[in-house]
């Protein structure tokens, strides 16, 4: 058993973390057979995880988080998918006691590039540190024994506390 201070709240203990993968969101090829199989599945999980914990008043202890790995190319391939694209992605942040119901940034028209607002990989973990009550200067050690930061440069997104 463990403990983390969540913000400004009592310490609080077992604190899990889950991932869950739904296989297959790489589409290089027909984007549009790959999204009608997975999105209304996603969308009606999300949803009803979003409705459950807010019922059961779990929604300032449980932060979600939806990414990827990877943006994706604002234009359709000549395969009919898309491909890598580190400009510009999605992220989805519900609970954990962040201000909810707002968009942060902002891409051009195209979708290509940020226009406003840019969050980065580490400004979504200082976020995710700053949920959990994590010092932000938290390091590891690497095989070296040499101390490595979790946080080189991130800030908690603005709005968002």
């Amino acid at each position: 058993m463990w403990s983390l201070k969540l913000s400004d709240r009592a310490p609080v203990t077992n604190r899990s973390f889950v991932t869950i993968h739904h296989g297959g969101w790489d589409m290089h090829t027909d984007i549009v057979k790959g999204l009608n199989g997975l999105c209304p599945t996603v969308d009606q999980a999300v949803g009803a995880f979003i409705t459950d914990c807010r019922n059961r008043g779990l929604d300032q202890q449980i932060l979600l988080v939806i990414t990827g790995e990877f943006g994706r190319t604002p234009r359709i391939n000549g395969n009919a998918g898309r491909d890598h694209w580190p400009q510009a992605s999605t992220l989805v942040l519900a609970g954990g006691g962040l201000k909810m119901g707002q968009v942060v940034g902002e891409t051009n028209y195209k979708g290509e590039h940020p226009k406003s607002d840019a969050v980065t990989p580490q400004d979504l973990m200082a976020t995710i540190f700053h949920v959990l009550g994590i010092d932000p200067a938290l390091h590891y050690e690497d095989q070296a024994g040499r101390p490595q930061p979790m946080l080189y440069s991130g800030k908690v997104i603005p709005g968002l506390t």
